[in-house]
């Protein structure tokens, strides 16, 4: 039996664009993906609500690193070797036409997955990848210079092989066995589920807010979109992000202040409270909102303020002024449990940043051995980052390997 030149375990994201990179770059090699599921690039086709979220509009690889909550640092070299414009030209070349949504996020223009998915497998076709479905990997061990894979469905041989498995934890474990040290993993994109009175039913209500996670240097601000399990938007998944380990640590149990003003401090609001006092002076609280919130959350704010429905704006006694002033920027909410993102679920963990080659991605402790995708320790924010990643990580392999 001939040795497989380049064997991929996992046909996702990363799988399928270390293959097609390799395979065009080197015809002659022998390029197999294995997937252990009964079909390929599943996370692809759910990703960014159906559409596939590819990357994201941030050209300069030192401000793109800052969405990686992990893998900031090893992740700057690669990304001047292969960013977000690369693979925007990469989708291109190969007739995936592309729009830059007004957040960044990048899609293709068809608003649907299956072009991504049908790109890749076009590409892997033409340039003869051997792509196999169910093909679970049971065992890795080297003989001599040769991998030997065990598969549910046999034996097989390979000169190099990448991993591209995401967080799959038998994977890890049999990494541990070839010497490689694994972080645990916990959830990266989450939201969190609240029970308050002041949000109950405002489920679609989304506004630009600070939070900060009490008792810790955590804070985050953006859009904050209210559910019916609590709190999410891009404010509050970039908050899990960077929080992730530590929120884990807690149990998912703490508490976050809101700022319902975004910048604005409670001395600013407490100043401008009394200057409203007297240019609202004979309006209603509940019917004139200076602070333009959303009409249905600034009623749950005065009512929590301990303001009635009646009371006019210069009627606003002292303790009513600061209990206002608290609602509106130093909120106090309990967090008791989180909830995955959509489908896109994320995790941090995985492969110890300190044991691969960034320069070519592959491991310190195992020659011809390599990794791209979420099988690292990377992770990033919501908005086509750990696509990126996977992107870079797998263009590099496939330049690597010789």
């Amino acid at each position: 039996m001939q040795p497989i030149d380049i064997l991929i375990i996992g046909g996702g994201a990363a799988g399928f664009f270390t293959a097609i990179n390799i395979a065009e770059k080197h015809p002659e090699k022998t390029v197999v993906i294995l997937e252990r599921g009964k079909e390929f690039l599943t996370k692809v086709r759910i990703s960014g609500g159906g559409r596939c979220n590819v990357t994201h509009a941030c050209f300069d690889p030192k401000e793109l690193v800052n969405y990686y909550p992990r893998g900031k640092k090893e992740l700057l070299g690669p990304f001047h070797q292969f960013c977000c414009g690369d693979t925007m030209a990469w989708f291109e070349e190969r007739g995936v036409e592309l729009k830059i949504e007004d957040d960044g996020r990048i899609f293709p223009t068809t608003d649907s997955s299956q072009t991504i998915i049908d790109c890749f497998l076009r590409q892997a076709r033409m340039y003869k990848v051997d792509f196999r479905i169910n093909h679970a990997v049971k065992k890795i061990s080297k003989v001599n210079s040769l991998w030997h894979v065990e598969t549910s469905q046999g034996m097989l041989e390979a000169t190099n092989i990448v991993l591209t498995t995401g967080s799959n934890p038998k994977m890890w474990k049999e990494l541990e066995t070839l010497g490689h040290s694994i972080i645990p993993a916990v959830p990266s994109l989450f939201t969190f589920n609240i029970k308050d009175a002041r949000i109950k039913d405002l489920l679609g209500i989304a506004t630009q807010a600070s939070v900060k996670v009490a008792h810790t240097k955590l804070e985050s601000n953006g859009p904050l979109l209210i559910t019916h399990w609590g709190m999410s938007g891009p404010g509050i998944l970039k908050l899990s992000a960077w929080g992730a380990r530590t929120l884990a640590d807690k149990n998912y149990n703490f508490q976050i202040e809101v700022n319902w003003l975004d910048d604005v401090p409670k001395e600013d609001c407490l100043a401008n409270i009394k200057d409203y006092k007297i240019e609202l002076a004979k309006k209603t609280v509940q019917k004139n909102n200076p602070f333009e919130l959303p009409k249905r959350l600034w009623h749950r704010i005065i009512n929590a303020a301990g303001i009635k429905e009646n009371t006019r704006w210069a009627d606003l006694n002292k303790s009513q002024t600061e209990q206002l002033a608290s609602q509106l920027t130093e909120a106090i909410f309990n967090v008791k449990g989180k909830s995955t993102f959509k489908e896109e679920f994320v995790t941090a963990g995985g492969i110890d940043l300190k044991e691969v080659n960034f320069k070519t991605f592959e491991s310190r402790k195992q020659e011809n051995l390599y990794f791209a995708g979420e099988i690292l320790n990377i992770d990033a924010i919501t908005g086509g980052f750990n696509f990126q990643n996977a992107w870079t990580g797998s263009y590099i392999i496939a330049n690597s390997i010789e």
